[in-house]
């Protein structure tokens, strides 16, 4: 197996979920992994935890000059797992919540790669890997602002790409279906008592929670993962799981009006 980035990496979110998985996927490859998480806890055996919060400008600054003081291996992969949901109809989610979401899964994102960024440049190059969804491209009722936030990471990731070459920065997606993750439990409601849209809300939000409940391994998005850090000319983006890959086909080959009614009839 090919490693055009070397084998050193460092993960946010890395204490649960798609995060933790993956730096158990790496560590088991070998690679030198840096385990970036709020609390700082991280099962990976090996792994290096380190305390970051996405929303700190200082705390992402601390964090990685700790790497570059006492990284044996300078990373020149960077996996985006940190993130949250918050559901609610786009008419109750206060704008603090609003936010508050963007803040942690778009500009969170941001935040680090300013910071990485220059170190992949120094060493002449690296791979950027954003944690997307499906969810980016076919949003979903009642959880708009989500939605909303992952397509904002979906064009981030496509500018950064030409906008890296030069550098020979490398920058890809994964976007995850169903997962059963602990973000099911985690996600924030915006559900306000007297909303006309409680109730659909509600039944919406449960349907979700079951399909995720009963959705796919973690492990899968963390091996698609180690994947793309194994291409020197990653893809744009990897979709994971064949309906999900089914499903966004057929996102394309329909016409627009004939997918929201499905999504409606889904969840609506």
């Amino acid at each position: 197996m090919r490693y055009p980035y070397g084998k050193s990496i460092l993960i946010t979110g890395a204490s649960s979920g798609i995060g933790e998985a993956a730096a158990q996927i790496f560590a088991a490859d070998g690679w030198v992994v840096f385990a970036a998480s709020r609390s700082g806890a991280c099962s990976a055996a090996g792994a290096i935890s380190l305390v970051m919060d996405v929303t700190d400008e200082e705390s992402v600054a601390r964090a990685v000059a700790y790497i570059k003081e006492n990284g044996a291996a300078l990373p020149r992969v960077v996996l985006h797992c940190a993130g949250y949901g918050i559901a609610g109809a786009a008419e109750d989610t206060p704008d603090a919540d609003a936010r508050a979401q963007f803040e942690v899964n778009y500009f969170g994102t941001l935040r680090v790669n300013r910071h990485i960024l220059p170190l992949f440049r120094e060493e002449g190059g690296g791979l950027a890997i954003m944690m997307s969804s499906v969810a980016g491209r076919l949003p979903l009722p009642y959880q708009s602002h989500y939605s909303a936030s992952k397509y904002a990471i979906d064009s981030y990731t496509e500018s950064l790409r030409m906008e890296g070459r030069q550098f020979g920065i490398r920058a890809a997606l994964v976007e995850p279906g169903d997962t059963a993750t602990g973000f099911t439990k985690a996600r924030k409601m915006a559900t306000p008592h007297g909303s006309p849209y409680r109730k659909n809300c509600e039944s919406a939000v449960a349907r979700m929670a079951h399909d995720e409940e009963h959705g796919a391994s973690p492990l899968l998005p963390a091996k698609a993962c180690l994947r793309l850090a194994t291409m020197s000319n990653p893809p744009v983006r990897v979709t994971v799981g064949l309906p999900y890959k089914a499903v966004l086909l057929l996102r394309r080959l329909l016409p627009a009006r004939l997918c929201e009614a499905i999504m409606g009839k889904l969840y609506g």
